[in-house]
């Protein structure tokens, strides 16, 4: 079982930068692919990057140079530092937690999700 909390969001201008922060409950914490997501009004929810227990992390290509995904094992907490922030980068991002550790682009196999933290990208 894994509790998910997200904060770090706001309003920001383009070309900011913001650091989004996951706070989980749970010892198999390590054990997860941890995965943030975002979705804007109307769309569906899309990848934004995805760290594995083991420590490699992959991103969409949209965020890519400009996103950097973290984790603190030893404080249950997984971190998304954006930068250069466009009015595009407007959503909710989720948080998402993967107990097989797969860490896949697809929503729908993560398992356990936060209530979201809003962004929003002003031009």
């Amino acid at each position: 079982q894994l509790q998910l909390v997200e904060s770090g969001g706001g309003l920001v201008q383009a070309g900011g930068s913001l650091r989004l922060s996951c706070a989980a409950s749970g010892r198999t914490f390590s054990r997860y692919a941890m995965g943030w997501f975002r979705q804007a009004p109307g769309k569906e929810r899309e990848f934004v990057a995805v760290s594995w227990s083991g420590g490699n992390a992959a991103y969409a290509d949209s965020m890519k140079g400009r996103a950097t995904i973290s984790r603190d094992n030893a404080k249950n907490t997984v971190y998304l530092q954006m930068n250069s922030l466009k009015p595009e980068d407007t959503a909710v991002y989720y948080c998402a937690g993967d107990s097989l550790n797969s860490g896949s682009r697809n929503y729908a196999l993560y398992g356990y999700w936060g209530q979201g933290t809003q962004v929003t990208v002003s031009s």
